[in-house]
């Protein structure tokens, strides 16, 4: 059968055509283009059953930006920020002793930024520049974790003071850390040095170290060796301590009566960064309520005084026995300490794995 041309319908489809292409054209304009996700360089020494909690939480607040963690224990990480201080490859630090942004404060490495919410911290949690260098997340303390069962089977005394531990009876049974390598072996010297004076800190860590079974490159590691059993006593951490008698462990964490050797885990941009709007974003969240949450897990001293809890394991009066801490002096005095202390003792340091 015949059709007659209808041109009036051709010329009705082709526009239909075209609305259609130019419908679709103009929704995709309209779609949101997919962001791409910006990822944070981030050397960090918090330990690492706490960095999950801390990337999950940041990156739900703020989901076009990821935390790719360096991790390590604080003085080598300290080590590696100084070695690239001519070609940056972190962002930020987040977890980082105090003590040790200063001393890249004096290589110019740090760049300034007052966070949002930086009012409410303690100002002893606040770097003194106007705006500040870093802001702090929270104090930290050295201790001594003890196991008591093999007190008993060694029958050895509880320790209760850093004098304690240059007595005989403990001669081999006890471990430390290495201030060259860890943050937290640093803050216990750095901590006889302020509290004892220099001369009578070196004679005390000679008698010390001639009950020294060896020294260790964590800070965390001596509790832990404790809490297993393989040594009776162990300077270390606090927070170990705490976390392994919580888990069960024979540990007693010896809060020593002369007073303790402590520091603030820092955050601070990286100067230099080319991703100066996201690494703000890390800072901001760093100050925050979620963030002192989070921090408040694990110890009692945080940056926001106010929603401060009372943590398990932990005396009440823990800040009370801090003792004076001169952060620019240990700063300062970083290199020098460490050097003598290497010259001194380090032939019992174990192999690096």
């Amino acid at each position: 059968m015949f059709i007659k041309h209808r041109p009036h319908l051709a010329l009705a489809a082709v526009a239909l055509s075209l609305l259609a292409a130019c419908g679709k054209k103009s929704a995709e304009e309209a779609a949101p283009a997919v962001a791409e996700k910006t990822s944070l360089v981030v050397y960090t020494a918090f330990e690492p059953e706490q960095l999950p909690a801390f990337k999950q939480a940041f990156e739900a607040a703020n989901p076009n930006i990821g935390i790719d963690w360096v991790r390590d224990s604080t003085g080598v990480i300290t080590a590696r920020l100084l070695a690239e201080k001519d070609n940056p490859r972190a962002d930020a630090v987040w977890g980082l002793a105090a003590s040790s942004l200063l001393l890249l404060d004096n290589y110019k490495l740090l760049e300034a930024y007052a966070p949002q919410g930086v009012e409410k911290l303690d100002p002893r949690f606040v770097d003194s520049h106007t705006p500040p260098l870093w802001t702090a997340a929270d104090a930290y303390e050295a201790a001594i974790c003890v196991n008591t069962e093999e007190l008993k089977k060694k029958n050895l005394p509880m320790p209760a003071s850093w004098a304690d531990l240059t007595k005989p009876v403990y001669k081999g049974y006890v471990v430390m850390p290495n201030p060259n390598s860890s943050g937290t072996g640093f803050l216990a010297v750095a901590g006889w040095l302020q509290m004892m004076g220099e001369d009578k800190a070196w004679e005390y860590m000679n008698a010390l170290d001639a009950n020294i079974a060896r020294y260790t490159h964590s800070g965390s590691k001596p509790c832990k060796e404790v809490a297993t059993g393989e040594v009776p006593v162990g300077i270390s951490l606090g927070y170990t301590g705490v976390k392994q008698k919580a888990k069960g462990a024979p540990v007693e964490i010896v809060f020593a009566s002369e007073g303790l050797g402590w520091d603030m885990e820092a955050q601070a941009i990286i100067a230099g960064t080319k991703k100066p709007e996201a690494v703000r974003k890390l800072m901001d969240f760093a100050v925050s309520e979620t963030a002192n949450k989070l921090y408040n897990q694990a110890y009692p001293m945080i940056g926001i005084p106010a929603l401060a809890q009372p943590v398990s394991g932990y005396p009440a009066d823990i800040a009370s026995k801090y003792a004076k801490n001169d952060f620019a002096w240990v700063a300062g005095n970083r290199e020098r300490v460490l050097a003598e202390w290497q010259k001194r003792y380090s032939s019992k340091t174990e192999p690096k794995t």
